[in-house]
């Protein structure tokens, strides 16, 4: 080895590597992809692939009516609260025997429903024979056959909380008082409105009763709840807009007792 670079090698040792160094060189660079590929890592968030195709979740969305279907908000729950959720009786005021039918988690907790089954103390009261057990209770008359296969039908289905959207075709033309009407007043009406004693001195369960209030302007004023007028029914939801336009139409069209 010449002079010169035994000057350099003793004075500028660096510049001589050596096998130790040699040794650590790869060590370091794998170290430092290590440490590159934790910080990418934990810098990089995947959201969950979500496929557009797929329409939204609406659990809320409300379906058309079906005609085979029994709905309780609709057809079973104006009956109960027309005929039995009364005062005195099964309201939430003076729930007699402990039974409230004034909804549908009421009406299940309290009046013995056996969904599937024609039993239980609701089923049994409505066709009871005797006046004394009888529900509703003189001198409220009895449900009608068509209410009570309405009942019959929901039960048999399962007596289950089924909504719908009532919205759909409504008609309106050439509206039969004996087909379209009365049917209206039976479910909504003449449980308070009927019987020997109907409260007000309102008769809802016939034609001459009904044209009184026809004729004072009285009944539309109260389903549509105006202004100084009493909301009816009393102490449910309003009719369905289709039904107060049904009840409207036969009105403009001469109310004749057809």
């Amino acid at each position: 080895m010449s002079e010169s670079f035994r000057f350099l090698s003793k004075e500028l040792p660096y510049m001589t590597p050596s096998p130790l160094r040699l040794f650590r060189l790869p060590l370091l660079l794998s170290g430092l992809f290590i440490l590159a590929g934790i910080l990418a890592n934990s810098g990089c968030k995947h959201r969950p692939v979500v496929d557009m195709d797929m329409p939204p979740d609406d659990t809320t969305q409300v379906q058309p009516c079906h005609p085979d279907t029994v709905y309780f908000e609709l057809q079973i729950l104006p009956i109960l609260v027309s005929n039995c959720a009364l005062p005195g009786c099964h309201s939430a005021i003076s729930p007699q025997e402990g039974i409230e039918l004034t909804s549908y988690q009421k009406v299940m907790q309290t009046a013995d429903i056996k969904p599937g089954e024609l039993k239980g103390d609701l089923w049994e009261a409505i066709n009871e024979t005797d006046p004394d057990k009888r529900m509703p209770r003189p001198p409220s008359p009895p449900l009608t056959a068509e209410q009570k296969n309405l009942i019959r039908t929901w039960i048999l289905q399962g007596a289950k909380d089924l909504a719908c959207d009532p919205t759909g075709v409504c008609d309106t033309v050439a509206m039969s008082f004996a087909n379209d009407i009365q049917p209206i007043l039976n479910t909504y009406c003449t449980g308070c409105h009927g019987g020997s004693a109907p409260l007000g001195g309102i008769n809802l369960s016939n034609f001459s009763g009904v044209s009184v209030v026809v004729n004072n302007n009285r009944i539309l004023g109260a389903i549509r709840r105006q202004p100084g007028f009493s909301p009816m029914p009393q102490g449910g939801n309003p009719l369905p807009e289709c039904h107060i336009n049904q009840i409207a139409a036969w009105i403009n069209q001469g109310a004749q007792n057809n």
